[in-house]
């Protein structure tokens, strides 16, 4: 069922950052800086703009979703949960032994996870395939696919991304999580990606620019997207890494840390607010 109310999608977006803080800090183990940065999108592709349906995850005609920076599992698992693909309860086993909600998603052990991804760069090349194929079978999905900013600086992006121009895959959404920030320090700092944008309207891709965090925004980015022929889409969404928590916000140190019982309280209360 499409949810449209504003409100509704806010407070999935909330619960689902609820859910990434619990799963890392059980796990003592994670990623919740990019994580709860993409939130707001998942929550718009899953409850508003994807045609898919829990009871039926291997539906041939469903559209289909790539976390391509895999490390932020923990936001993907919990919306996954969220829509009704598995028991909630399951979060709570996230990266623990023997638990299918490993540290990297796996398409052959949770139901919804559309492609294992892991080595940053090769989710795109396995997006551009699956709409290709959609295309040639005439199967009508749309394909989604999420990376990080800094997982552009991957020359597999943009072999991939060249390939997607010239099949015209106009079934293709690309959406970059641009917090800005990626394992170490800024993505100035590494390969400084200046003018994002115009890189990928040269690469043959059709730009929408929006706030990664209004919801309005989002749905309005992807409703422009699916109507765009003859070409792929990247919405390049503007993001604070560690958003809905204050102490994790925009500090790279969050990258890949848990929060300890208090940090863990602190920001349980935050999202509670």
């Amino acid at each position: 069922m499409k949810i449209t109310s504003i409100d509704a999608l806010k407070k999935i977006a909330n619960d689902i950052r609820k859910d990434i803080i619990e799963e890392v800090y059980l796990a003592q183990s994670g990623h919740p800086g990019g994580s709860l940065s993409c939130a707001d999108i998942l929550t718009v592709l899953y409850f508003n703009q994807m045609n898919i349906n829990p009871q039926k995850p291997d539906a041939e005609g469903r559209d289909r979703f790539v976390l391509s920076k895999g490390h932020c599992s923990p936001a993907l698992y919990a919306t996954l949960a969220r829509k009704g693909y598995f028991d909630k309860e399951l979060l709570k086993t996230f990266r623990k032994i023997g638990s299918n909600l490993q540290g990297h998603p796996d398409m052959n052990k949770v139901p919804g996870v559309d492609m294992t991804t892991g080595s940053l760069g090769q989710g795109l090349s396995s997006a551009v395939g699956m709409a290709l194929a959609s295309k040639m079978d005439s199967a009508g999905c749309r394909v989604y696919c999420l990376i990080g900013d800094g997982e552009i600086d991957e020359g597999q992006i943009w072999e991939a991304a060249m390939t997607a121009s010239k099949n015209e895959l106009d079934n293709l959404c690309v959406i970059l999580d641009n917090n800005g920030l990626q394992l170490e320090t800024s993505i100035d700092e590494i390969v400084e990606p200046s003018s994002i944008s115009d890189k990928f309207m040269s690469f043959g891709f059709n730009v929408i620019e929006c706030d990664g965090h209004n919801i309005s925004s989002l749905i309005d980015a992807f409703n422009s997207a699916r109507t765009k022929k003859g070409m792929p889409t990247i919405i390049i969404a503007k993001t604070v890494k560690g958003k809905g928590v204050s102490f994790m916000e925009n500090q790279i140190s969050w990258h890949g840390k848990a929060p300890n019982e208090d940090e863990y309280n602190k920001a349980m209360e935050e999202l509670s607010k």
